[in-house]
């Protein structure tokens, strides 16, 4: 029997485009925004565009943080993508006083142009090489260097142990985290052609 996976709708971006690239996939997953419909999900996927203090309000006010946390709790995978992998951390520069989920240690802060080794624009924006850091069934079959697309102007902070993928933009960051059976990537799988989809791949067969 397949696995139920569950798309999370906080009202922070179109989710139609990674719908579509799971079902590419084969994988059937559905959209949820009720807290109560999370128990009955093997798998979430949290992905998010936009603010990270408009992401942590809605989260609260809905009710999903908690829910999100229960069911990480209950050892399923979560996949955050994007603001959603930002959202696993605890804060953001961008929004000062807004809380995340705190499943993961660490902040988020952003691209500081002072500290690049040549000169930054910000967004980063486009396709960048990726390097592996710490081993991940999320990542099996990626080749260091393989390249995703990637849309952001803030990035995580964290420990050494959680960043399983590096990229390197003025400097280097954690492109994607982890942690038992929380996984966060900063790019965006769906838009990352057939790399992207091996990795949505591996989420759906963990």
């Amino acid at each position: 029997m397949a696995a139920s996976i569950g798309i999370v709708d906080y009202q922070m971006g179109n989710l139609a485009s990674l719908q579509n690239s799971l079902a590419v996939i084969g994988s059937a997953a559905r959209i949820v925004r009720d807290p109560c419909e999370l128990g009955s999900l093997d798998k979430l996927i949290l992905p998010g565009v936009g603010a990270f203090g408009d992401a942590a309000d809605h989260l609260h006010k809905s009710g999903l943080d908690e829910a999100i946390t229960a069911f990480v709790r209950a050892g399923k995978p979560l996949f955050g993508i994007c603001l959603g992998m930002q959202m696993l951390f605890e804060r953001s520069e961008e929004s000062i006083g807004a809380k995340g989920l705190g499943l993961l240690a660490g902040e988020v802060k952003r691209f500081d142009p002072t500290q690049a080794a040549h000169p930054i624009k910000i967004p980063h924006m486009g396709w960048n090489a990726v390097h592996t850091r710490h081993k991940s069934p999320l990542f099996e079959g990626l080749n260091d260097g393989d390249r995703l697309y990637f849309v952001h102007s803030f990035h995580a902070v964290c420990g050494e142990s959680e960043t399983i993928l590096s990229a390197f933009y003025g400097y280097e960051f954690p492109a994607a985290v982890g942690h038992d059976n929380i996984f966060g990537l900063q790019p965006h799988p769906e838009k990352s052609h057939k790399t992207g989809l091996e990795i949505l791949r591996n989420f759906t067969e963990l």
